[in-house]
């Protein structure tokens, strides 16, 4: 039996308190701190959701990166937010994404997978959403620990790891 192409699992320690590391997922300001330039989020009604409030399942939304133009950005649906340690999305290609903050052995564990791959004999979106979750949980910890944000915010420099 091979490698399952359909789904992966990234994880990282985030020193930090959970309830935080669930807000930096959930609210539009904070998400784009680590990693969005812009997050826009409309509620079932139509309405844009508040910025500084947490978003909540069945939300939808439009995301863009630093390093990109306006022309490259993501659209999904918030498809859980328990308010507490678990946040899920889809993301590219109808993907699912399912953020799970845990703690184990006293540590802060944030546990991202990314699941219903599509079939893809050239493995695009598992190489390069692997790649990318991993680069953004890392800057998570970093600005989230104090660090500096480590992403690329010049829409000249291409084909860099870190936008």
């Amino acid at each position: 039996m091979g490698r399952d192409w359909t789904q992966f699992t990234r994880r990282i320690t985030v020193n930090y308190p959970a309830r935080a590391v669930y807000e930096a997922w959930a609210v539009p300001s904070q998400i784009e701190r680590w990693f969005l330039r812009s997050a826009e989020y409309v509620g079932f009604d139509g309405t844009a959701k508040n910025r500084d409030r947490e978003v909540e399942a069945g939300d939808s939304y439009l995301w863009r990166w630093h390093g990109y133009l306006d022309d490259v950005s993501e659209a999904g649906l918030v498809t859980e937010a328990n308010g507490l340690d678990r946040f899920a999305f889809t993301f590219t290609d109808n993907c699912l994404v399912t953020v799970d903050i845990k703690d184990e052995d006293g540590t802060g564990v944030v546990e991202l997978t990314q699941s219903r791959i599509p079939d893809d004999p050239d493995r695009n979106i598992y190489v390069d959403c692997s790649y990318g979750w991993a680069f953004y949980l890392a800057n998570l910890k970093s600005v989230l620990e104090g660090g500096i944000d480590l992403r690329n915010k010049n829409v000249e420099i291409k084909n860099v790891i870190n936008s």
